[in-house]
């Protein structure tokens, strides 16, 4: 896996490292050489040297700092991520209540105000012009504020340029049905849309609908037209939107989310109507996919949409990442499911759990468990047996794969993971 990986796949918690203490200009700590301390130390003017804090002189310092993430919360300092750990800013002033809510409210307008105070929380999204975008969720929190901010990168990444294996081209070259990309928040399945969504704006000539909350990538009108709705700005739901986009003459629909037994209903239609569907949902692998998939509906349409998604099921990716063992960024590893007629007959015969072993013998077509994913990256020493076994929800069956490879250490006891931890100690 491209060592790029780690920086343009997202970000995700690691509860492998603590909270380590930072200052602005060893943001990057042992992993940066002096070059890049020093162009990062002319780049990321500390704001706690500014007569006013603002949250744009943190975000221009968090993109220096090339961190993933910005936690604003009262009680603290502000709190990036960097590599998946967390890491407090020192020589920035703690946050109080009142400054946490003035830093906020200032990127607010009076009406995404008054609906934070309503609802008690606010995704929305945030640029810089020349920096960077952001995906931004204000919310409440003890009679407070705070805020997070995950940076989208500005440049489109290819499949190519992400280390994706070329099997992920298949998907984007389906004419319809529905992809389903999963994992835990922060496993980088926005990126990996955006790149699919990208190779097909560039190579096909289709109409394509992004529905999303917030819009994060920004996709230009390339041979295909790209319109990008907003929940919220543009609509109120993504059942609503997703129920629009039908009467839009799109060919391609990515749908930021599947939450609620309206919109996977209305995606599973679009998939049997000829068009094709792309979503995100939070799943471990691809079986428990299926399964949430069927489970969300009462039980007298059960069969009826096993016999739907059995139709229109095109593929089901799941992404995790890792810390690298070499503490240079974090690694991505994938599950494929590429539906074939033996997939199909589980599914619309309720017998999900046996798709496993599908996956196991259809490497030739692209097909990869989570485990044989792992066990790779462990014997080529991307990452280490003990963060891979965290990753996997079949831990026997990896201590397994490891021995069989030849894995020197596959059955040594699992080391705990370290509590909270200063830099420098």
């Amino acid at each position: 896996m491209s060592p790029a990986v780690s920086a343009l796949l997202g970000s995700g918690s690691s509860p492998e490292r603590g909270i380590r203490r930072v200052s602005p200009e060893g943001c990057l700590g042992e992993r940066a050489s002096e070059k890049t301390l020093k162009n990062d130390r002319a780049a990321a003017d500390s704001p706690a040297m500014t007569d006013t804090l603002s949250i744009d002189d943190l975000l221009r310092q968090m993109v220096a700092m090339h961190a993933s993430d910005l936690h604003i919360t009262a009680g603290t300092e502000p709190v990036v991520r960097v590599n998946g750990s967390l890491e407090r800013l020192e020589g920035v002033e703690r946050l109080t209540s009142d400054l946490t809510l003035q830093l906020l409210y200032r990127m607010l307008s009076t009406e995404q105000q008054k609906h934070v105070e309503t609802n008690g929380q606010l995704d929305l999204s945030y640029s810089i012009p020349g920096i960077a975008r952001f995906r931004v969720n204000v919310y409440s929190q003890r009679e407070s504020l705070a805020g997070a901010f995950r940076m989208i990168p500005a440049q489109l990444k290819s499949l190519q340029d992400l280390g994706l294996p070329d099997s992920l081209y298949e998907l984007a070259q389906n004419p319809r049905g529905i992809v389903l990309l999963t994992g835990p928040t922060g496993s980088g399945k926005s990126t990996t849309l955006a790149a699919l969504i990208d190779w097909i704006n560039t190579n096909r000539s289709d109409h394509i609908i992004t529905i999303e909350d917030p819009i994060e990538f920004l996709h230009l009108h390339k041979r295909c037209i790209v319109n990008q709705r907003e929940i919220g700005s543009d609509a109120p739901t993504f059942a609503s939107a997703l129920r629009g986009a039908l009467r839009q003459d799109p060919d391609v629909i990515l749908l930021g989310e599947m939450r609620d037994l309206e919109t996977i209903s209305t995606a599973l239609t679009a998939a049997e109507t000829g068009h094709l569907v792309f979503a995100t949902v939070h799943t471990q692998n691809a079986p428990s996919t299926v399964d949430r998939l069927i489970d969300v509906f009462p039980a007298a349409q059960q069969e009826q949409v096993r016999i739907q998604i059995a139709a229109t099921l095109q593929g089901v990716v799941t992404q995790t990442l890792m810390p690298r063992a070499d503490g240079q960024g974090r690694a991505a590893a994938l599950e494929i499911l590429l539906p074939d007629d033996a997939t199909r007959n589980l599914i619309r015969q309720n017998k999900v759990e046996q798709v496993y072993s599908i996956m196991q013998t259809g490497t030739a077509r692209g097909m990869k468990t989570m485990e044989k994913s792992l066990v790779d990256l462990v014997t080529t020493g991307v990452v280490t047996k003990d963060v891979a076994l965290t990753r996997s929800s079949r831990p026997e069956q990896l201590l397994g794969l490891l021995e069989r490879s030849g894995f020197a250490d596959a059955h040594s006891p699992l080391q705990a993971a370290g509590g909270l931890r200063v830099a420098g100690r």
